[in-house]
């Protein structure tokens, strides 16, 4: 094998590793967003579980009981319309629909 070969050789082994490298920090990032994702939908399906609790086993009864549910579902970030419901509101904004619901008398 001449120095031209070897040359080469070195190059290509090169080239791959950049390659490689490149492979594995789109992988990283891919982990990473995973990750986040996971823990978001952790704290979600915590706070369902709670608000299931709470529907469960209600501290009141009767029509303003409902109303009081709603309102801390809403409160907790969660839709409460017919159009969206039990989704998560993107970085709580307000919905028109939702609070139409809570303003009813």
């Amino acid at each position: 094998m001449d120095k031209k070969e070897l040359f080469d050789a070195f190059d290509g082994f090169s080239q791959n590793l950049l390659v490689t490298l490149a492979e594995i920090d789109s992988m990283k990032k891919q982990f990473q967003d995973l990750l986040e994702e996971n823990a978001s939908l952790r704290l979600e399906n915590d706070k369902l579980r709670q608000r299931l609790n709470d529907v469960e086993s209600p501290h009141k009864s009767g029509p303003s009981a409902g109303k009081e549910n709603l309102e801390n579902i809403y409160e907790d970030g969660f839709h409460i319309c017919t159009t969206f419901y039990g989704q998560r509101r993107e970085n709580n904004e307000g919905c028109v629909f939702c609070m139409e619901l809570l303003d009813r008398e």
